[in-house]
């Protein structure tokens, strides 16, 4: 076997398949964050392209994200609650930014989305190792998670976007 081929960078969390194989062999990539997540990401992005003239409608960025309109307003309204959007009544109304591109982080968004969940998972039961082991470990990797979300802010992803244009 050729070991130059397995490079560590390139092989997945379990280490049995190289990460170019995995999308052909249909094995799936563990997500990092939720769907709701990305798309409330998306979303606050979409707006802050979309809404320098008039407030961005629900309607319009569920149909650029290819979303049926309920599906997304609630994370909408989460981002509201947050102060991440601004909520705009009326015939013309929609979505704003609540704040400058440069003040909303992705950890910011991630937290207001959360709020948006649909469905409330039941507390995990407490036992000496999950207490004790599992949860600090996780909780680490959160802390370490969310410091790398709050470097990114929209004002960088905006920037980011024009580019491709």
């Amino acid at each position: 076997m050729n070991r130059a081929r397995f490079h560590p960078r390139r092989v997945d969390a379990r280490g049995l398949l190289p990460a170019t194989f995995r999308f052909f062999l249909g094995v799936p990539e563990m997500p990092v964050m939720s769907r709701k997540g990305v798309l409330a990401i998306a979303a606050v992005v979409d707006v802050a392209i979309n809404a320098s003239t008039r407030p961005v409608s629900a309607k319009a960025l569920a149909a650029r994200h290819r979303l049926p309109p309920r599906h997304l307003e609630p994370v909408l309204q989460a981002l509201v609650r947050d102060g991440i959007l601004k909520g705009i009544r009326g015939p013309h109304g929609g979505y704003a930014l609540g704040r400058e591109r440069d003040r909303i982080t992705a950890d910011d968004i991630l937290r207001a989305a959360i709020t948006a969940e649909e469905v409330e998972e039941p507390p995990l039961p407490g036992s000496p190792l999950l207490n004790d082991v599992v949860r600090p470990a996780l909780e680490e990797t959160e802390r370490t998670f969310s410091v790398a979300l709050g470097r990114i802010n929209i004002d960088d992803m905006v920037r980011r976007a024009e580019t491709l244009k």
